[in-house]
């Protein structure tokens, strides 16, 4: 193994409430992780406290939850995939309270296709990826939309399509200075792009980084030192702002992860029957 340290098991398969499949979110001042889990009868948020590695349910049914992210207030952005009779949307959920309150579930009048992945700007602007995956793995009903990137402007309530050009928009990382948005294609052929952050609302000039495996690059993350870390079938590969393989980090399965712990250098794995944590030489991009 390379690019990391060590890697040790959090929390394994044999016990049920290790389900991590999805929507890593480290929260400091708990020491704690939150993540969505294996989409079966349904999906749920679980906690895992890091101290004890005690896990407990946030929200049993969290309406296909996938992708999540903390906004400025400590509050959890959930991608709500929806159901067949459930709408799509992007909700926030105070983890203390469990209150939800839907943000987006429709463009122009428009139903969401199913939420993947979500990013909190530092301005509090929220970006999302809406494939039609839901459709595609038979729990939407047929998209009424394009495969789309978003930004939703909670102060406004205005949401706009900032990226139309993508087949299955998945993944999401902003750069350290928040001038380049990097966004995993997960459709034909399956690769990594960068976009430049226009006036903060717009995205402009796309290039490919590099080409992945099928199904791959799902989830995405940055570093403090811009480098990206993006999964694919063998593990976590780090990458250079350019695109350059730096390191891997080998583990076969790997779905999602998301940088934290006291110092910020434990990059939280997420692999469906587990949650590992890399010990790196680099820290999160965010604090």
């Amino acid at each position: 193994m390379t690019g990391a340290r060590t890697l040790r098991l959090l929390a394994a398969s044999q016990v049920v409430e290790t389900d991590a499949h999805e929507g890593p979110v480290y929260v400091a001042d708990e020491d704690a992780l939150y993540f969505t889990t294996v989409r079966r009868e349904r999906v749920a948020i679980k906690r895992l406290a890091l101290a004890d590695r005690s896990v407990s349910v946030v929200r049993e049914d969290a309406n296909t939850a996938n992708g999540m992210a903390l906004d400025r207030d400590g509050r959890l952005v959930v991608c709500e995939q929806g159901t067949m009779t459930e709408p799509a949307r992007i909700t926030r959920l105070d983890p203390e309270t469990g209150a939800v309150e839907t943000l987006v579930e429709a463009w122009n009048g428009v139903p969401l296709n199913s939420p993947n992945d979500v990013v909190v700007k530092r301005d509090g602007t929220i970006w999302f990826t809406d494939p039609s995956y839901g459709h595609l793995q038979g729990f939407r009903p047929e998209p009424r939309t394009g495969d789309h990137v978003y930004r939703y402007d909670p102060a406004s309530g205005e949401l706009a399509v900032v990226l139309d050009s993508l087949d299955k928009p998945n993944g999401l990382a902003f750069s350290p200075d928040e001038s380049i948005l990097y966004v995993g294609d997960n459709g034909a052929p399956h690769q990594l792009l960068a976009f430049d952050v226009e006036d903060g609302v717009r995205l402009t000039g796309g290039r490919v980084l590099a080409v992945s495996t099928p199904e791959h690059p799902d989830g995405l993350e940055v570093d403090a030192e811009g480098r990206i870390y993006a999964s694919f079938s063998g593990g976590v590969q780090v990458l250079s702002e350019d695109g350059d393989l730096l390191g891997e980090i080998e583990l076969p399965g790997a779905v999602n992860f998301t940088f934290g712990g006291p110092d910020g250098t434990a990059l939280f794995i997420t692999a469906d029957t587990a949650v590992w944590a890399a010990v790196t030489n680099a820290k999160g991009a965010r604090p």
